[in-house]
């Protein structure tokens, strides 16, 4: 196996696992919001951070999600065209879509993002919220999420290119 198929499959590893750190993040959430209510509203008291840490898990599901997403092919795509081709035609839109489009687009993304996360941890910026949370570790989602979008995106290029030269199999039937 090339050194990049063995780069793939790492990277659909990775994605995976951001996927279930996500899914987590999800049932956190849940929790903390009905606990939120509960005390809220039951015994009258309640914190911004209560409030603050549901965004934090918010931003954690979907940019650690985002990887998972693609890597299990279940993006939105416009379908006017696609859906119509067949053979080897919408592997080559994926391509076209992967290259011209998601990667330099999550790499733009990452750029601008990972200096404003390093803003926020080196200046310990806090919510203006009263017991508000510090700032940066939901800015961190950001940059993480968009780098694993892209490398994923990588990953997703290799395979459609070993896929089409017969190096693998690849289920091609999309909904």
């Amino acid at each position: 196996m090339s050194a990049f198929l063995k780069f793939a499959l790492a990277m659909d590893w990775i994605s995976a696992q951001l996927g279930k750190i996500g899914a987590w993040a999800v049932l956190a959430a849940a929790l903390i919001s009905a606990g939120n209510a509960f005390v809220r509203y039951g015994l009258d008291f309640s914190s911004n951070a209560w409030l603050e840490i549901q965004w934090y898990l918010f931003a954690a599901t979907v940019m650690l999600g985002a990887s998972l997403v693609l890597k299990l092919n279940e993006h939105v795509r416009v379908d006017i065209i696609y859906g119509k081709l067949k053979g080897h035609g919408p592997v080559y839109v994926d391509l076209f879509g992967l290259i011209f489009f998601l990667l330099p687009v999550m790499g733009l993304l990452f750029w601008l993002t990972f200096p404003f996360f390093l803003g926020m941890l080196r200046s310990g910026e806090m919510s203006g919220n009263i017991g508000g949370l510090i700032r940066w570790p939901a800015a961190l989602m950001m940059p993480v999420g968009f780098a694993a979008v892209f490398l994923q995106g990588v990953a997703e290029v290799i395979k459609r290119i070993a896929y089409l030269r017969g190096l693998i199999e690849m289920d091609t039937h999309y909904e």
